[in-house]
């Protein structure tokens, strides 16, 4: 019986055992395949939180639109020269003394500049052809004390040489510098040609590059005779012979028109001209001279400037003092012209003084027109 008994609970043990194992690896399967599960899913969403309602922004006020007025104006400085019947540079009037017109209509003078206050551009031009080399070397003397004497320590000058064609011998710079560079120039040797038009037109465009609030002045040292400028040798030839053998009504008509081209090269620079015939009375014994004569006559007629024939050396050196009085005397009248006159037109100005009738009023004829400042 008991052994029995042994035998029946052996094997309800070993079914009871195997029944455990199998339970556990039931559950040990089960909890691998939960995980598996849970790594194979993706991540939660974060929890949601309402968006915010933004703040609205108030709308800009816009600027309130004004009506801009742009005013457009060309100032123009006229020097004028007033002088007595003995040439005497005359001080001391007032902007109500003048009376401007352009183009025939009166024109407010906005004030009157200070000379002293305006730099001076200089080109000296000196003739070193035969025909004028007489009294050279007092000429050089005499003009380095005038740029000595006029220029300023803001003041510049430029020495050109008139000869077969133009020379610019010393760039802008200080009357030491250029009376020292003067007295070094020498006559030249060859008596015949000399290109007076051609001289002056390069230093009225080379002035024309200087600041624009600058007095510019040419003064010449020549007896104003011209055979050698590209205007001339085109039209009369550039040999003697050719010369010689051309009527003289021709000459007439080719040196009224390269005169004519000079004048307009001065008004564009807005430069005032003089010169110095150094062959004095001696000018009026044949026509070449003379015509040259005339026509630097209309040069500072057209400019405001002056011409001088001094007989003496000690007259030159009087010349010499009166245009130094007379640039450093001069009225600047400044006034707007109308801004919408196209660039490049040409302007006709008169000044006078009604109130002094006796005084003698030289200035600039007309000026071209420059584009207007905005």
């Amino acid at each position: 019986m008991m052994r029995g008994s042994t035998m029946t609970f052996g094997i309800c043990g070993k079914q009871l055992w195997l029944a455990f194992a199998l339970g556990v690896l039931a559950i040990f399967l089960f909890a691998v395949v939960a995980q598996a599960q849970t790594n194979s899913l993706p991540p939660a969403p974060p929890p949601w939180k309402p968006k915010p309602t933004p703040t609205p922004k108030p709308k800009p006020v816009e600027p309130e639109v004004l009506d801009v007025v742009r005013v457009s104006s060309n100032l123009v400085m006229v020097p004028v020269s007033v002088t007595d019947s003995q040439g005497k540079p005359i001080q001391g009037l007032q902007i109500s003394d003048f009376r401007l017109l352009e183009e025939g209509k009166p024109q407010e003078i906005a004030q009157i500049g200070d000379p002293e206050q305006v730099p001076l551009e200089i080109a000296l031009l000196l003739d070193v052809s035969g025909s004028t080399n007489t009294r050279f070397e007092f000429e050089k003397e005499a003009a380095a004390r005038f740029l000595k004497e006029v220029l300023k320590k803001d003041d510049r000058a430029s020495l050109f040489i008139i000869d077969r064609t133009p020379i610019l011998k010393q760039v802008s710079t200080t009357a030491d510098d250029a009376a020292t560079k003067l007295l070094s120039f020498v006559p030249s040797a060859d008596k015949g040609p000399t290109a007076f038009f051609d001289t002056v037109v390069d230093a009225s465009k080379y002035l024309e590059k200087t600041p624009s609030r600058h007095r510019r002045v040419v003064v010449v040292i020549s007896d104003g005779a011209d055979n050698f400028s590209e205007a001339i040798k085109k039209a009369i030839g550039s040999t003697r012979e050719e010369q010689e053998s051309t009527s003289v009504s021709v000459k007439e008509n080719v040196t009224r028109r390269a005169l004519a081209e000079v004048e307009k090269s001065l008004q564009r620079a807005d430069a005032v001209f003089y010169s110095i015939n150094p062959a004095g009375n001696t000018m009026y014994l044949n026509v070449i001279t003379r015509k040259g004569q005339e026509g630097m006559q209309q040069l500072a007629n057209s400019t405001g400037g002056n011409t001088f024939i001094p007989e003496t050396d000690a007259d030159l050196a009087v010349v010499f003092s009166r245009i130094a009085s007379e640039l450093r005397g001069q009225y600047l009248l400044q006034y707007y012209a109308n801004a919408d006159v196209p660039a490049g037109q040409f302007r006709r100005i008169n000044v006078n003084v009604p109130t002094h009738g006796e005084l003698r009023v030289r200035a600039r004829q007309g000026y071209y027109a420059k584009q207007a400042q905005q």
